[in-house]
Formats: structure tokens, C-alpha cells, sequence
């Protein structure tokens, strides 16, 4: 089961458990997620790779609106927001730690060759693919400065 469906099939078991966070959660995924099908270049195929690039940005919107409500002092909005980023950070995979990103950061600077900081944009383009969904783009891109240095 795709990860379309499977938003698709937990969506109808919210709905019977009367569960609003969630499902409003995974409703928003799903728009998204059609969205993404049904967007021009798109083949009305969503594969799992851009489901969760889908997803990792879905969570990384709702904390920084959370932010937000925070500074505002909405703290019920706020929460509103960090209970959905937690429902969607369900379907992703288990985000690295700190020394699996580094020890796979080595791994793919050894694979590219790179020597110097000038090379960072070739160790991040491959980096990025290659760590979609578990890990910050802003994290990688500083362990990769830092193991370049």
C-alpha cells in the first residue's frame, strides 16, 4: 500500500473515532497530495519519494506557524498546530541523529569526491536527495560546511 492510500484508509478510521486533530491533519495531507498528482508535468502518479518531501514540508509549515501563535499568544492555536505537525511526523521516517547524519554525510563526500567548501553544492545536491524526510535541509547544510571545512 502507497502512502496515498494509506492517508486515505486512516482518514476513514478518524473519522469513525471521531478524531478532529488527526483528521483534519491527514485531510490536509491528502489535498496536498492530490495537488501534487494533479499539478501540470505531473503524470497523475505520486510516488513515496515526493509523498514524503510532501510531508517533511507539511511539518516543517506547522511548526513555524506554531512559532508564530506562540509569539502572538495564541498558545490553543499554537497547539493546534504541533498536534497536526505530530499526527503528519507519523508517516515519516525516523529522523537521523546526529551522528548517523554525520557518519552519512562522510560517506556520501567520500562517494562525490569533494575536498574543499567549494564543492558543498555538489555533496548537497546528492545529500539532499538522498536524505529527504530525515533530515532539515538547514541541518545537513551546516554538518556538510562543518565536514568540508
Amino acid at each position: 500500500m502507497n502512502l496515498f492510500d494509506q492517508i486515505s484508509a486512516d482518514i476513514k478510521s478518524a473519522m469513525l473515532a471521531r478524531e478532529k486533530v488527526r483528521l483534519e491533519a491527514l485531510r490536509g495531507v491528502k489535498k496536498e497530495f492530490i495537488e501534487a498528482k494533479t499539478a501540470k508535468g505531473a503524470n497523475g502518479e505520486l510516488t513515496d519519494e515526493v509523498a514524503m518531501k510532501i510531508l517533511a514540508k507539511m511539518v516543517k509549515q506547522r511548526k513555524e506557524t506554531a512559532e508564530l501563535y506562540a509569539a502572538q499568544n495564541r498558545p490553543e492555536l499554537a497547539e493546534n498546530e504541533l498536534a497536526e505537525a505530530a499526527v503528519i511526523e507519523g508517516y515519516l521516517p525516523k529522523a537521523l541523529s546526529e551522528e548517523e547524519l554525520t557518519a552519512e554525510l562522510k560517506k556520501i563526500i567520500a562517494e562525490v569526491g569533494a575536498t574543499s567548501a567549494k564543492e558543498m553544492g555538489r555533496v548537497m545536491g546528492v545529500a539532499s536527495k538522498a536524505l529527504a524526510g530525515r533530515a532539515d535541509g538547514k541541518v545537513i547544510s551546516a554538518k556538510v560546511r562543518e565536514l568540508l571545512s
